[in-house]
Parts: C-alpha cells; structure tokens; sequence
C-alpha cells in the first residue's frame, strides 16, 4: 500500500517533559530523526497515523519516507517507546539511511507450511524460539521478512539461524559472531502423552 511507509511530520520546538506531556494530550506523537551524518531533528507525528502504520509489522523493517518542513529522508524505524498502561505511543526513533550505509534492522519472520509438516501430521507441536531475526544489509536488500518453511521438519527437528535461506545481500548478524550464535528458531517436539497410555479414557 503506498502511502504506508510514509509520515508526515512537523517541525518540534517545545522540549522538557512539561512540554511533551502537553504535546500527547493535543494527540501528537514526540519522535527524534538522527544518524547518517545530519543532526539529529525534533519532530511531532499524529498520534492516530502513527497507530495505524504501526498496525502493519512491515513499518518496523522497511525503509520510511519522512516528510517534513517541506523536504523528505529516507530512514528505518529504531526504537517506539509505548506507555506500559494504556495504548498510547510515547516517542519514536528514526534512523536516517543511505543507499551507500549498511543499516541493522530486525525483520519478522513468516512460518508457512506448519500445520502440514511432516513432524505434526504425525501429531508434532511446533515451538518458536524468535518472531524476528536482526540482519545486516543495504537498504535496497532490506526484506519485508524472511520466510521460514516448515514443511520437512519432523518430530526432533530444529531450524536454526544458519538454516533460514536469505535474499541476496542480507547477512544475519548473529552469525557474524560465531558458531555458538546459531540459535534455534523453530523446532517440533513430540507430543506429551502419559507413560505407557495412562490417562487415557477407557
């Protein structure tokens, strides 16, 4: 949907928690833009927009458009700070990117075929150890998310970080760091049954 990544934004000139509390109850949204190689902007968002495109898990791994004082940056969504009791967004972090700058996002990730694995058609449950995996790329190889199949995974399997299969120019980073970094994302453990059928109705 075009249109979903991208926020209108107003210049912010009133700082200080007094203020910001003020600026949340006139439904507006504090957010900070920063990094590559600008200084950082005060910005203020509508609250409802920002509900909205926050509806969509693709906002939190795509590159944005930010527009504002009438000219626009491309940037990554970093960091949205949510009040613990009501939902309300508190602030946001924008992160400016560059088609010359490798940028670090984490990315969901879309479990498909699991109900017909090979593991829970013989009566397997399916366990995740991650919703998203963080990776390293070139905005322009920046995925929506990365797909895991499930398909061939039988009872005792276990799909690892190394095992996801990436678009060209994507790196995980974890992996970056050593073999001891290959966590599990999914796996299929058998069914927990009573020893010897104990419990079952007669």
């Amino acid at each position: 949907m075009v249109g979903s990544f991208e926020f209108e934004a107003e210049l912010r000139d009133q700082f200080g928690k007094g203020a910001c509390r003020r600026l949340r109850h006139a439904s507006k949204v504090p957010a900070v833009l920063y990094g590559g190689g600008g200084e950082p902007v005060s910005l203020l968002l509508a609250h409802h927009k920002v509900v909205k495109a926050l509806e969509n898990e693709a906002t939190y791994s795509h590159v944005l458009t930010i527009r504002f004082d009438g000219r626009e940056e491309k940037a990554i969504l970093k960091a949205v700070q949510r009040h613990p009791a009501k939902p309300i967004v508190m602030h946001m972090d924008f992160l400016r990117v560059s088609a010359a700058d490798k940028i670090r996002v984490h990315v969901p990730l879309h479990f498909v075929n699991q109900d017909s694995s090979v593991g829970v058609k013989k009566g397997g449950v399916v366990s995740h150890s991650m919703a998203d995996v963080e990776v390293d790329c070139f905005s322009k190889d920046l995925p929506e998310y990365i797909e895991v199949d499930l398909a061939r995974l039988d009872i005792g399997d276990v799909v690892h970080l190394s095992d996801l299969k990436l678009p060209a120019g994507v790196e995980i980073h974890a992996l970056a760091q050593g073999a001891d970094h290959d966590l599990p994302v999914a796996a299929v453990h058998a069914p927990r049954t009573s020893e010897g059928g104990e419990g079952e109705a007669g």
